[in-house]
């Protein structure tokens, strides 16, 4: 065993490393990424290093964007489905050309650790070796077992949900429910694709919604309908949790007239900003009281001001690594939500941020307060040592431990999920280390925390 993120404090470093023994083998909980039901449904070999390992991951092209480096160069996907000519080879090349950029981020860590525990090689990722690199992983990828559903099982995955909006049509996890596999595939219902009239994709999303549900979406009453309809196919399907990306954690409820106005706005096109942000507040609560009603934990990821560069999202899409935080006050965007439902027995609300300024003076003094409100784990730009620690550093002494839902990995690169969680585990038995010799915990207490944070918090918190 090695001691990567464990204190040089060799007091410190001993205690860390056999609470980490003691949980190391845990089976994984992965309730909230972005991993693809179809991989599991085919049950196909990835195609290639490349496309298995960077084009899914925009924690990767963001930073070789930022060298100058054009999608295009990494042959990513354009928002028309057409893909840049080339050899997924050479994009490998490029990519470890660069590789050094990388050098003190989180990303060059797991990649580093993606190719030791999960290609099974200890060959440089420099230049020189690229090709060997790529000739290794490509022949990995060619044995069972790389196969999607023997890595589910080789990573002890016990469960792991991907993201599906109110529009999609769920086809690969009803594929998946009908095949007979053991591992367990759930979709999270994230609807912002409908709840949100800004986006320019609204009213074809509407469309789709209202063909899967038979309902009317042209009216506020039927679009409610065809939510509540949405939600229980999800559930059907296993679902245990819904997910709201919002800019701002705001929450407030129109009168009925008031949302019928700004619904019937959007609906021939004539809402303006403020129609679109009070009804996504709006959404919030609705989704609240629906999650009273049918039990899924809901999340909501604030703070974000997606799509920054608005000519990487007209010739790309979202999801390209142009998005970038901004500030987020919570005390008052979620009052009325919490005044409502915080205490609701039927209720739990899992909230993240991307503002850490907000860690100590908001989010965990509310956590630490209602009933139904848990902390999200650092999510995004802060899934890192140092902000992992920030993270625990700043909220325990308030919020404590038992309100915080575990690790959550969010990610689109399947080979990665084993290495988050593993870094995570480790960098929370450095800090129950940390505590120990401080006197601050017993030995008892980091004992007891230790498969807490790295599995029992999130199997409750998620009502797994």
């Amino acid at each position: 065993m090695n001691d990567l993120f464990f204190s040089p404090n060799p007091d410190v470093r001993k205690i860390a490393g056999e609470l980490y023994i003691s949980i190391k083998d845990m089976p994984i909980l992965s309730p909230h990424g972005h991993t693809e039901a179809r991989w599991f449904a085919e049950n196909k070999p990835f195609e290639n290093p490349t496309d298995l390992i960077i084009t899914p991951d925009h924690y990767i092209f963001r930073m070789l964007v930022s060298q100058g480096i054009s999608l295009d160069d990494l042959r990513i996907p354009r928002r028309d489905g057409s893909r840049a000519d080339g050899d997924p080879r050479d994009v490998w090349r490029l990519f470890v050309k660069h590789f050094f950029v990388f050098a003190g981020t989180p990303t060059g860590l797991w990649l580093r650790e993606e190719l030791r525990s999960v290609f099974e090689t200890d060959i440089p990722l420099d230049e020189t070796n690229a090709d060997l690199l790529y000739d290794h992983i490509d022949a990995c990828l060619k044995d069972p077992r790389f196969y999607p559903r023997n890595l589910y099982e080789r990573f002890n995955l016990e469960l792991l949900s991907t993201t599906n909006g109110a529009s999609d049509d769920l086809i690969w996890h009803k594929k998946l429910a009908h095949s007979g596999w053991q591992g367990t595939i759930i979709p999270c219902f994230r609807p912002d694709d409908v709840t949100d009239p800004g986006r320019p994709d609204w009213r074809e999303n509407l469309r789709k919604l209202s063909e899967l549900t038979g309902e009317d979406t042209e009216c506020y009453p039927g679009f409610l309908k065809a939510l509540r309809k949405r939600r229980q196919d999800f559930i059907n399907l296993g679902c245990n949790s819904t997910d709201h990306g919002v800019e701002s954690p705001r929450t407030f409820t129109l009168s009925a007239s008031a949302v019928e106005a700004v619904y019937k706005r959007a609906i021939s096109g004539r809402a303006t900003d403020e129609d679109h942000r009070a009804f996504i507040a709006h959404m919030l609560m609705i989704m609240a009281e629906m999650s009273t009603e049918d039990g899924l934990v809901m999340q909501i990821h604030p703070g974000v001001y997606r799509n920054h560069d608005k000519n990487m999202f007209h010739g790309y899409g979202g999801d390209k690594g142009a998005d970038i935080p901004v500030r987020c006050e919570f005390t008052q965007n979620l009052k009325e939500l919490l005044n409502t439902f915080g205490s609701h027995p039927d209720f739990k609300l899992v909230v993240y941020t991307l503002d850490e300024t907000a860690y100590t003076r908001e989010l965990a003094p509310l956590a630490g307060y209602y009933p139904a409100m848990l902390l999200g784990p650092p999510w995004w730009f802060n899934d890192s040592f140092q902000g992992m620690k920030r993270f625990r550093e700043s909220v325990v002494e308030t919020a404590g431990f038992y309100n915080c839902i575990g690790f959550v990995d969010d990610t689109r690169a399947l080979p990665s999920i084993p290495v988050r969680h593993d870094f995570s585990r480790r960098i929370d038995a450095d800090f129950l280390a940390e505590l120990t010799v401080r006197g601050i915990l017993t030995r008892r207490d980091a004992e007891t925390l230790m498969p807490e944070l790295a599995y029992g918090l999130t199997k409750k918190g998620f009502r797994l």
